[in-house]
């Protein structure tokens, strides 16, 4: 049976298990371990699962899986540990969403598969309403290895069948086809930077099953195509990365300047409005000048306290204490 969502206002009693109501986080159910009635508003749902920290048990904090709400106090569990717990647990699923980005790939035409190769599933299969389409696949390298100190780089690798009519190319293999019409928003992109989301639940949550349920499923992961690594007549293969691995990015992304404010003048981060005008030397502007046309800061300290005064309160987007850092 298909697990409830949270209601406002409503009397829970210990054990009750219930999911969020409106955004949902994915692979978490909320069990109540401490019986009372909910708030008038949905909780911010924790988002680490409950035993994941030492904390003792109890503690009322996101970070060790525990919420409040209102009176109840909601203890966050997985969506599928209860079945993978039996002695003969249901069969595990793997689904795969390849999301285009209409600005790269001249579409957002959402992609769905599945591999096939489960002998409990036979064709395509629906699942929270989407239809997932039997096709080859071969994954791997989503692991995470804890003091590695990079992320994980998955390969994801995609039958090419010769089963495509997509647009005006026939007879070709199916992600051939696929990488044709993207290029010809993008030439050479290769499905770089579409999103492709993995998704694992369980046989008995399909749809169509006694216990189907949308909501049931490990934690959703969210991966980009770095690159295309290969292709041929039989498959295509693609390289994945993480949406937080950005190579050549670094962090704080402005640069440390001690003597040179960063900002645009007169913007939100400046935020000067004043009616007291300088040029680019600091020199005031009168009535006489074109003070509109001539209204420019040197980007200097100095130029900030003109605007703001010596002792006021400085918006300056440089870090003059830099020059004090040998």
């Amino acid at each position: 049976m298909a697990v409830a969502s949270w209601a406002a206002s409503t009397a829970y009693s210990v054990g009750d298990i219930r999911r969020a109501a409106t955004s949902q986080v994915t692979g978490f159910f909320f069990q109540c371990k401490t019986a009372g009635t909910s708030g008038s508003s949905e909780p911010a749902w924790p988002t680490n699962l409950y035993g994941s920290s030492t904390a003792s048990d109890g503690t009322i904090d996101d970070l060790f899986g525990y919420v409040q709400d209102g009176s109840v106090v909601w203890q966050s569990i997985s969506s599928t540990y209860e079945e993978l717990s039996v002695l003969d647990p249901s069969t595990i699923i793997e689904l795969f969403e390849l999301h285009l980005d209409s600005t790269l790939h001249g579409a957002s035409t959402v992609y769905r598969w599945h591999n096939g190769v489960n002998e409990a599933v036979s064709g395509n299969i629906t699942w929270a309403g989407n239809s997932y389409t039997k096709q080859p696949i071969e994954a791997s390298g989503f692991q995470y290895n804890s003091g590695s100190g990079t992320l994980a780089r998955p390969s994801l690798t995609v039958g090419n069948m010769s089963t495509s009519n997509l647009a005006s190319y026939t007879n070709i293999a199916e992600i051939s086809a696929l990488l044709m019409l993207v290029n010809e928003t993008t030439p050479g992109n290769d499905l770089g930077g579409a999103t492709v989301k993995r998704i694992r639940t369980l046989k008995k949550f399909l749809d169509g099953e006694s216990s189907a349920d949308p909501n049931a499923q490990f934690p959703e992961e969210v991966w980009v195509v770095d690159r295309k690594s290969s292709e041929d007549m039989a498959a295509v293969s693609f390289e994945l990365t993480s949406v937080f691995d950005l190579p050549g990015v670094y962090l704080p992304r402005r640069q440390i300047v001690s003597s040179v404010c960063q900002w645009a003048y007169r913007s939100s981060e400046c935020s000067y409005t004043g009616s007291d005008y300088f040029d680019i030397n600091d020199d005031a502007l009168t009535g006489s000048d074109d003070v509109l046309a001539n209204d420019v800061c040197g980007k200097r300290l100095t130029s900030c306290k003109k605007r703001f005064g010596d002792n006021g309160n400085l918006p300056f987007g440089g870090f003059p204490g830099a020059s004090q850092v040998k």
